[in-house]
């Protein structure tokens, strides 16, 4: 389920990249320069659907990724810090002696046997 809001992911970026691109710049860019006009989509332009259109899109891909965070998350089942190895991040603490530190009273010399 989640591979069909992957694919749509990727579909749904490049078509509003495509929309945001064949937008018109408020500074016209290069076109004020050639003398274009655009009278193909009348004197507005194609500037209302275009705005429109491009709203609705990113609306799917905002509603698109919460979709694939949620479907991810709920696959997972555990959260990232759950994969930390918690006894790596502790210091470990030093070895405590088992019998108390008291000084040894040295034994009395052996002598050598014969």
């Amino acid at each position: 389920m989640s591979l069909i809001f992957l694919i749509l992911q990727f579909v749904l970026a490049v078509v509003i990249t495509i929309s945001v691109l064949l937008q018109k710049s408020s500074s016209i860019g290069l076109g004020a320069y050639s003398g274009s006009n655009e009278s193909l989509f009348g004197a507005k332009g194609p500037a209302g659907f275009l705005a429109k259109f491009t709203f609705v899109v990113g609306i799917l891909f905002i509603l698109n990724t919460l979709t694939l965070g949620y479907l991810y998350n709920k696959d997972m089942k555990r959260s990232l810090i759950d994969s930390v190895d918690t006894n790596s991040l502790v210091a470990p603490k030093p070895a405590e002696p088992s019998e108390p530190s008291v000084p040894s009273v040295p034994s009395a010399p052996q002598t050598p046997a014969k």
